[in-house]
């Protein structure tokens, strides 16, 4: 293993070479240890979605978000409740208010087909 490349002559040192893969893995796998991973969780709402309900799962939500985990949020629209999209938008949004002091939003409300999701993230502290 070279120590000093650039001095003249370069400065190397003899060693162990299946010794010196060992320690490099074993570096790897405590490093992979360390590593926290990020967990999606999903909260499925409806669009007819009462006071109550929507507290509860607000409630969960942000203990989903305060354990580190992103959240994503969902709404299956059926039959005619594709025809007022807009109405659950807005329960995206009220949902949205109840939990924006643990999470940012991170990706806004999208619509893909009949579905609609967004993303939220825990917040910074």
């Amino acid at each position: 293993m070279k120590i000093s490349p650039n001095a003249n002559p370069p400065v190397c040192k003899v060693m162990n070479y299946g010794k010196y893969l060992f320690e490099q893995k074993k570096k790897a796998k405590e490093a992979k240890k360390n590593q926290k991973v990020v967990e999606i969780k999903e909260v499925g709402l409806s669009m007819t979605i009462d006071v109550g309900d929507l507290n509860i799962k607000a409630k969960q939500t942000q203990k989903f978000l305060t354990a580190g985990n992103k959240v994503k949020i969902s709404i299956r629209l059926r039959g005619r409740q594709m025809a007022h999209a807009e109405l659950a938008l807005d329960v995206m949004k009220r949902f949205f208010e109840l939990v924006k002091e643990v999470g940012v939003m991170e990706k806004p409300p999208l619509t893909e087909g009949r579905n609609i999701w967004m993303m939220l993230a825990p917040a910074k502290a």
